[in-house]
């Protein structure tokens, strides 16, 4: 759902849970301020790119980012999508970013969807409740053992195990029936999308990061994140750009300080922050850097 939240209280969330998250791996970058990506292109081999308040704001593409990542793939850069998306399929993703007019292929995008799914797939088999829009159907988790969290408690009480991916249509009283449950019986939560907050045309949207912590605030239970600032999917993006490009020329491009900044940091990235759009558009980005100590190499205009 998409609330009501100044970029403040989005910021302070994230500075609430800096106890659940990753220190960085390096020192903070030199926060350079450059106008667009084409002026740091050149120091690069690979661009890890954010998707909401890099190439996209909710269902519409920033202007000119096509072009912009078109430039940067004719010039022979790898560019990877590195997204916290979770609520829908991977075959809907690439649909999406083809519909927006970027070219990717299906393997340059890695979303925090595919790298959940890629641990279940390597863990002990359970019937696990999902969090999840019912609309976009099960797709890629189609193979594993599942069954929606709606209304019904039984649902809370049988499954052995639960799976936040999308909170699109979650509401208060079936978080309170996630927390009752686990308070009544503990069990293994794996969340889809850290992020507390995404940005859309009309305001934040609270994501399943949000209701992951406040699960762990109230029954005491650490939840297993996969994504930004999470290593796994920084893991799998190495995996996917293989060993022959160093750390040091690889960016992550990101509009956020606590997932997309601090995740490179501690996967020995560099760094770039969108400045323009996303989360710290018409914000002084300059408080938040000071505030968090987390320092990105680069400040980006726009894409």
């Amino acid at each position: 759902m998409t609330v009501a939240l100044s970029v403040e209280e989005a910021f302070y969330a994230y500075e609430a849970v800096r106890h659940r998250l990753p220190d960085a791996a390096r020192p903070g970058g030199a926060c350079r301020d450059v106008a667009t990506l084409a002026d740091i292109a050149p120091a690069f081999d690979a661009f890890l790119l954010d998707a909401f308040g890099v190439l996209n704001i909710g269902e519409t593409a920033i202007p000119g980012v096509a072009e912009r990542v078109a430039d940067l793939q004719q010039a022979g850069k790898r560019v990877l999508v590195v997204s916290n998306a979770a609520g829908v399929p991977h075959r809907d993703t690439i649909e999406k970013y083809a519909r927006l007019g970027f070219e990717f292929a299906p393997s340059d995008i890695i979303t925090s969807r595919s790298t959940l799914i890629a641990a279940l797939h390597g863990a002990e088999s359970r019937r696990w409740g999902l969090m999840a829009s019912r609309g976009t159907g099960f797709g890629d988790l189609a193979g594993l053992d599942v069954r929606y969290l709606e209304d019904d408690p039984a649902a809370y009480a049988e499954v052995e195990g639960f799976l936040l991916v999308g909170s699109w249509g979650w509401t208060e009283a079936r978080q309170s029936l996630l927390e009752e449950a686990l308070l009544a019986d503990p069990r293994p939560v794996y969340v889809g999308n850290p992020d507390i907050v995404a940005p859309r045309e009309d305001g934040f949207s609270r994501e399943p990061g949000h209701f992951a912590h406040r699960l762990a605030d109230r029954t005491g239970i650490a939840p297993r994140f996969y994504g930004k600032p999470f290593g796994d999917i920084y893991d799998l993006a190495l995996a996917r750009l293989g060993p022959d490009i160093a750390r040091d020329r690889i960016v992550m491009v990101g509009d956020s300080l606590h997932t997309d900044i601090l995740g490179a940091q501690a996967a020995g990235l560099r760094a770039a922050l969108i400045a323009d759009y996303g989360f710290f558009s018409g914000y002084r980005i300059a408080d938040a850097i000071g505030q968090a100590g987390i320092r990105p190499d680069y400040i980006v205009a726009r894409p």
